[in-house]
């Protein structure tokens, strides 16, 4: 391991019908990254004309979910009566706070003929005094670009490369979306106190240590680091100030009290979330 690189995470892989999905986090003795409490990378994948992403509705609390898609198409209902299709170059921001309902499903435009997904699931955990905060959902594709030569990185989280997105943070936090071609380079800043990378595409080196595909890197702080490819690479960049309260993660929820965690799977079993206003399981 580099001196950049603090350890590298593997993620466990399983296979949703068809897509495969990488969780590199929660992970054995490294529960977070700043917020960010759950890592997941899917695809690059195609449903068949007859098959498509059916996640039904599910319940969340203490959480913002972010969804960033480098291809293809969802559809996001969820309980407060949002309905938005997602597509590359959006985020959407979903905060559960103190109980949401959502679907993610294939747009019904692209039913009944081949489709591809790509891209990111990732949750944030909510700081102290915000766990129970009223649910919201938000979206934004006038995300800042930052371009230099070979290399552009989208800001889609927090403040990096002198320029901020509009995206609410709860508590501090950077997330970013590089694209390098071919000799391309860009710095790493020490924008947050703990901060990784993920390669999802190509290849790509840290100070000079080859990436591994789908490995969460863990960072260093305090330095400047140099991203570069010879042959052209995508990289996520995420991290930001930690949560100093511990928190708890079973199933769909997060919170900093086991009980309330056992208070949400039984309002769950029990029916007391609220449903998702026009989802075909409703």
């Amino acid at each position: 391991m580099s001196g950049a690189i603090l350890h590298a995470i593997s993620p466990t892989s399983h296979d949703l019908g068809g897509m495969m999905v990488r969780r590199a986090l929660p992970a054995p003795r490294i529960g977070m990254v700043g917020p960010f409490i759950f890592v997941d990378q899917f695809g690059p994948a195609e449903f068949p004309a007859d098959a498509a992403l059916d996640i039904g509705p599910h319940p969340h609390i203490g959480i913002s979910t972010v969804t960033w898609l480098f291809d293809g198409a969802i559809h996001h209902r969820d309980s407060l009566g949002t309905s938005a299709v997602i597509r590359p170059g959006q985020v959407n921001l979903m905060t559960a706070g103190r109980g949401i309902t959502h679907s993610e499903r294939t747009p019904a435009e692209l039913q009944g003929q081949p489709k591809r997904i790509y891209g990111m699931q990732t949750w944030l955990a909510l700081p102290d005094g915000l766990e129970e905060m009223d649910p919201a959902f938000e979206s934004h594709a006038d995300l800042p670009l930052v371009e230099d030569g070979c290399a552009s990185a989208r800001v889609i989280i927090g403040s990096l490369w002198g320029r901020a997105a509009p995206t609410t943070q709860h508590s501090p936090a950077i997330y970013a979306d590089i694209v390098l071609a071919p000799g391309g380079a860009i710095p790493i800043d020490p924008a947050a106190t703990e901060r990784a990378v993920m390669l999802i595409g190509g290849g790509a080196e840290l100070d000079g240590t080859p990436l591994t595909l789908f490995a969460l890197n863990l960072l260093g702080a305090g330095s400047t680091l140099r991203l570069s490819s010879e042959t052209g690479g995508r990289v996520m960049l995420l991290g930001g100030e930690p949560l100093y309260t511990p928190r708890h993660i079973w199933w769909n929820f997060v919170s900093s009290s086991t009980e309330r965690i056992r208070q949400a799977a039984t309002d769950w079993q029990a029916g007391r979330f609220p449903p998702v206003p026009g989802d075909p399981n409703n």
